[in-house]
């Protein structure tokens, strides 16, 4: 049986993983924006399709997070174009830095500088999350603060895969792998 599922993250032998308690559960409401104020409503407005979250709440996580851009971007959301033009992934991603604490405040800096630094192909798909921290600690059971955690989610919006760490080709291609 094929399974269409968004991004499954496989985590590579002696990586720390986010734990097995996470699946199955729904993902936790979140209200993010995107660089232009509009808000996204997770998981609310992803559902209908599979959707890779990855999320990092410190600077250093929020660096390797950063790593996981154009690769992701480049093997998932860019369309094809010529011989492989109807072949392709039909999947959300979002990365959703996360500001919390007195962090909060830097929210607008962090939104104008993304618009200044990032490549606008890429500015769709990072949310940012400004408010408390202990809610999604607790239900996606992520507690280093410098590694990013990423979520695929199903189309009810319930978390079917969980994995944390910075990026490799080698995770990238046993996505792949797993979606074909």
């Amino acid at each position: 049986m094929k399974i269409p599922v968004a991004l499954l993250l496989v985590m590579l032998v002696g990586a720390t993983s986010v734990s097995a308690q996470v699946i199955g559960k729904i993902f936790p409401a979140m209200e993010a924006e995107t660089v232009e104020d509009k808000i996204v409503k997770l998981p609310d407005h992803v559902q209908g399709k599979f959707t890779l979250l990855g999320l990092a709440y410190s600077k250093k996580s929020e660096d390797e997070l950063n790593g996981w851009f154009q690769p992701v971007f480049e093997k998932f959301i860019q369309k094809n174009k010529g011989l492989f033009e109807g072949f392709g992934y039909d999947v959300n991603v979002y990365f959703v830095p996360m500001f919390t604490g007195v962090n909060a405040a830097a929210t607008g800096t962090a939104k104008r500088k993304a618009m200044k630094n990032v490549d606008p192909q890429l500015l769709p798909y990072i949310l940012f999350y400004k408010g408390e921290l202990k809610t999604y600690k607790e239900a996606l059971d992520f507690e280093r603060k410098d590694t990013p955690y990423f979520f695929v989610l199903d189309k009810d919006g319930k978390i079917i895969y969980a994995t944390s760490g910075k990026y490799t080709k080698t995770k990238l291609d046993q996505v792949e792998e797993v979606i074909e």
